[in-house]
């Protein structure tokens, strides 16, 4: 966290001589707020990683011999020959067409979506796998 919160203080001065350059250069107020503003939010979570890396261990990304893998974690389990997620993305797909070409549509995917999202949900809980 230590390294994090050194880029994130340095990007905020980057971004604070953009700002003065950019509001003398434009005279465009709302630009140069907004990178005023990009400064100061930069500089909050600069601050906070900087101010926690203090307290806790020193994590892989701050040793220099450290590998990628030595900050892997637990993926998690995903289901290998699952049909759900595709019927879920259907389903949304439909939804979001629902929104532009008309609300009649949305009301077609929300059993598509539906069916999709408790099949994806019960999928171990039904048929083979409950019995093993």
């Amino acid at each position: 966290m230590k390294i994090q919160g050194q880029m994130f203080i340095w990007l905020s001065f980057f971004m604070l001589a953009m700002a003065i350059v950019y509001g003398v250069w434009s005279k465009e107020p709302v630009g140069t707020t907004a990178l005023f503003l990009t400064f100061g939010l930069a500089m909050m979570i600069g601050f906070y990683l900087a101010f926690t890396a203090r307290r806790v261990d020193v994590g892989p990304q701050d040793e220099k011999e450290a590998d990628v893998a030595d900050d892997a974690g637990e993926v998690g389990f995903f289901s290998p020959h699952s049909w759900q997620p595709f019927a879920l993305a259907l389903g949304g797909a439909l939804a979001f067409l629902g929104i532009i070409f008309g609300w009649w549509l949305f009301f077609f995917s929300l059993p598509v979506v539906l069916i999709g999202l408790f099949g994806w949900f019960f999928e171990y809980y039904r048929g083979e796998a409950q019995n093993q």
